[in-house]
């Protein structure tokens, strides 16, 4: 049981900084600072760092930050 909990918490923390990357590619290919962003979406830049260091992957966040980039959700893996 002990292996199968590792597995998946480093699957998650992965996938979290796999999203966090993607926001801050995004985010850098639009010409957006941080505080651009954080104009734009209603984010804080705290939140915003937060979501590109991938401790903090919240769905509506990543949809705000979508569409402040004017991309689909799907880009951050949302449906």
């Amino acid at each position: 049981m002990t292996n199968a909990m590792s597995s998946l918490n480093s699957n998650t923390f992965r996938g979290r900084v796999d999203i966090g990357v993607a926001v801050k590619q995004s985010r850098e290919a639009m010409g957006y600072s941080v505080e651009d962003l954080s104009l734009t979406s209603g984010l804080t830049g705290a939140e915003i760092v937060r979501v590109e260091l991938g401790a903090d992957v919240d769905p509506a966040m990543l949809r705000r930050i979508a569409a402040a980039l004017q991309l689909p959700s799907s880009t951050f893996g949302l449906t």
